[in-house]
């Protein structure tokens, strides 16, 4: 049965909900970023850190993609590390976060603090409340997004971003209770966080689990899946969809699916029709084009979008995205062919 035309709010909402749409919704994981020069203009002349805390800025740049590249969402302009200075930890971003103490003991983390958002990073509510107001006219929605327990330990535990997090994983064998400990305060944070995120104006929240794919399926189902569903228990889901993304996480997409969230977000190296066939009832779906596919021709790019269309046909809703974030070199060009190529499609 076919549908009237939509606004985006609807078609996003709608979707992660699986609820009939006249066609998917799109928007792109790191969509206000380095490639637009834009970006680049706002941003220069402060730090990554002032540029979060400078809520003209982060308005501006959070709004940037949709009459640039005709994104049909806004996401808010932070990290995933924003909450995390006010639980007593020293920060740096360079470019990524590192930790001047790392967690390695069962002591550190007892001290932690357990703070509120709302008093600890007011900013991040105010940028939020800002766009909803902008947004709300245009009928455009707004998503909140926040890290999720494993991938914050991960860099707390590390000291900063690696290939292997092998002290992580260290402590996961040696120190487990250490490391649950440390997972239960993150997810306290994490709930807290989105949760006034959702007040603030969010509409869609994301978790991101950048690191979670370093687990096998059986560490997964140990170490990060309860984390996830826990989440999902605890979120006001009923105002603000969840959608989960773990990257490289292929192999762990079952797992995903029984998180909770009403949508799992694929990288490209999982099978999008497969994912669909398998769990597209449970759940609905986000992505999942390779960002460097942004390279490629308009036609190219166009055809690839249908083929992502006729791959997620059979989930109950599909969000068009990429299967990460855009990357600094991407072309402008490049996005705005995706974003009119799903815009085509009927």
């Amino acid at each position: 049965m076919a549908v009237e035309e939509l606004s985006p709010e609807q078609r996003m909402l709608r979707s992660c909900r699986g609820e009939p749409v006249d066609r998917p919704p799109v928007w792109l994981m790191r969509q206000a970023g380095r490639y637009l020069p834009a970006y680049r203009e706002v941003r220069s002349g402060v730090s990554f850190l002032e540029m979060c805390r400078d809520i003209e800025r982060a308005v501006t740049v959070s709004l940037q993609p949709i009459d640039l590249v005709g994104a049909e969402a806004v996401i808010l302009f932070q990290d995933i590390f924003t909450p995390i200075p006010a639980l007593g930890v020293d920060v740096d971003f360079a470019p990524g976060p590192v930790i001047a103490d790392p967690i390695r003991t069962r002591a550190q983390v007892d001290a932690l603090r357990s703070p509120d958002p709302r008093e600890s990073v007011p900013f991040v509510f105010e940028i939020l409340r800002e766009l909803r107001g902008q947004l709300e006219k245009r009928e455009i929605p707004l998503l909140g997004f926040g890290g999720a327990p494993f991938t914050l330990a991960a860099y707390l535990v590390e000291g900063q971003g690696s290939r292997s997090f092998s002290t992580l994983k260290r402590m996961l064998h040696r120190e487990p209770s250490t490391l649950r400990a440390l997972l239960d305060r993150l997810a306290d944070l994490t709930v807290d966080y989105l949760n006034a995120q959702i007040e603030a104006g969010a509409q869609v929240v994301q978790l991101f689990d950048t690191w979670a794919g370093l687990l096998s399926p059986a560490e997964y189902r140990d170490w990060v899946l309860p984390g996830h569903q826990q989440i999902a228990e605890r979120l006001d889901r009923s105002a603000a969809p969840l959608i989960l993304y773990v990257n490289d996480g292929a192999h762990v997409v079952d797992e995903m699916a029984r998180s909770g969230a009403d949508v799992i977000s694929l990288d490209w190296r999982c099978d999008l029709a497969e994912a669909a066939r398998r769990h597209g009832q449970q759940v609905s779906l986000q992505g999942n084009l390779d960002p460097c596919a942004l390279h490629a021709s308009r036609d190219e790019i166009f055809e690839k979008v249908r083929a992502l269309r006729e791959a997620g046909r059979p989930a109950r809703g599909h969000v068009l995205n990429l299967g990460h974030g855009c990357l600094p070199d991407t072309p402008v060009a490049g996005v705005q062919a995706f974003t009119d190529a799903v815009r085509a499609l009927t």
